[in-house]
């Protein structure tokens, strides 16, 4: 009779985790796409190439220019189609998780929603870009909204990934918050100054110096947060392999990022490749971090304990 109970309950537990991987995977897919995405805009940024289409949504009245097809209208195209892809895939995300809902975290249908809206917005502001040639402000709060998208999708993710902690994490959690936030905020600091090429003016004409040195000086907090976090992780024992390969990879990449900074400000930006992966890498750090705060929360909170501790009563039920 117990082997009976123990067989419906795991037939139950696996229907369950159905819709779990189904939504994690595509929530993954869509996280890439969105890396590449911003990838692509800022390649369309120092390529000059922001009103190479210069209508919106179409590209001169066209789904595909076909006939002012180079590289520049290419690239803002190709920018264009991919955002498109990721907001239907949004929407499916929405979709899937209210449908699911009764499968998962109670939240998560509503970080889905918070996803949608988000790139709803990313498409406004995507449009404003164009119609208003290229506002700072406007190209500011787009990649803004896009990093933000990015960690939305990369808290579900993160959070429908199975883990299984031990307890150790103490106030990692806060720290790698800590770190995150202050990756973001310079992520900012560093779309203010390519939106307003203060890098240029500041070499030429001495001119929005201070916008330039702000983000050189910013670089300081997020810097000493990530040293911070990789140095806990490696005096905490016991502390999962995961979080202790986040925050290996988070020191790596913080270490390239500096380099690749160093590189494009004493280039000029005259190598565009070194400049789009700046952006690249900054966002890939950022996401690191948001994984590695999800994975440590989900640590703290006992969430993996009661895990254990539920598989511990289905052995002894056996």
């Amino acid at each position: 009779m117990s082997e009976f109970v123990l067989q419906q309950q795991n037939e139950a537990a696996v229907e369950q985790q159905k819709p779990k991987e189904m939504i994690r995977r595509l929530v993954w897919k869509i996280c890439i796409a969105t890396l590449i995405l911003m990838a692509i805009g800022s390649a369309t940024r120092v390529m000059n190439a922001g009103l190479a289409c210069p209508d919106w949504p179409l590209c001169y009245g066209e789904l595909v220019p076909a006939k002012q097809m180079n590289l520049q209208v290419f690239l803002e195209w190709f920018h264009r189609l991919d955002a498109a892809l990721i907001g239907v895939s949004a929407i499916a995300l929405f979709g899937l998780s209210w449908w699911h809902r009764r499968f998962l975290p109670s939240w998560i249908p509503w970080a889905s929603t918070f996803a949608l809206f988000l790139i709803v917005f990313q498409g406004i502001l995507g449009g404003l870009t164009v119609t208003e040639l290229l506002r700072f402000d406007i190209v500011t709060a787009h990649l803004g909204t896009a990093l933000l998208f990015f960690s939305t999708l990369l808290i579900i993710g993160t959070a429908l990934t199975p883990y299984q902690g031990n307890g150790t994490v103490g106030k990692l959690p806060w720290v790698g918050l800590t770190a995150a936030v202050l990756v973001y905020l310079q992520s900012l600091l560093g779309a203010l100054v390519g939106s307003r090429w203060a890098l240029h003016q500041c070499l030429g004409g001495s001119q929005l110096c201070t916008v330039m040195y702000s983000h050189i000086a910013g670089l300081v907090p997020p810097t000493v947060a990530i040293l911070a976090m990789v140095f806990i992780c490696w005096r905490t024992p016991a502390l999962h392999p995961a979080l202790r390969r986040l925050a290996n990879i988070a020191g790596g990449l913080l270490t390239l990022q500096i380099l690749l900074g160093f590189a494009t400000f004493k280039l000029h930006l005259q190598v565009e490749p070194l400049t789009v992966s700046h952006q690249a890498i900054g966002a890939a750090l950022l996401g690191t971090l948001v994984a590695f705060t999800v994975l440590a929360m989900r640590d703290s909170s006992g969430e993996s304990r009661v895990l254990l501790a539920e598989a511990g009563r289905l052995a002894r039920v056996e």
